[in-house]
């Protein structure tokens, strides 16, 4: 099942920015194991989307804790939607 999570990020980008590698890091090992379905930034920089691939909210949510940007404070909130692709 695919779940689309709509992030917040605090508003200070120098701090977004010094976390930005890691962050990147950890969605290239979900990729690469078929957890990460798309991600991506707001064009202003205030938040981002991803969508990610996993057998429950539950276990969605755990990818969600385990991302550097929420353990860094960069996530300032975020909604979690289970998604149906179309296309």
């Amino acid at each position: 099942m695919k779940y689309a999570a709509i992030y917040r990020y605090i508003p200070e980008q120098e701090r977004v920015q010094a976390v930005r590698p890691a962050h990147r890091a950890y969605l290239g090992r979900l990729r690469e194991q078929g957890q990460l379905a798309a991600a991506g930034p707001f064009a202003d920089g205030t938040g981002a989307l991803i969508i990610y691939e996993a057998p429950s909210r539950e276990d969605a949510e755990q990818l969600i804790r385990d991302d550097p940007f929420h353990q860094q404070g960069i996530f300032v909130s975020w909604t979690l939607y289970a998604w149906n692709q179309v296309f």
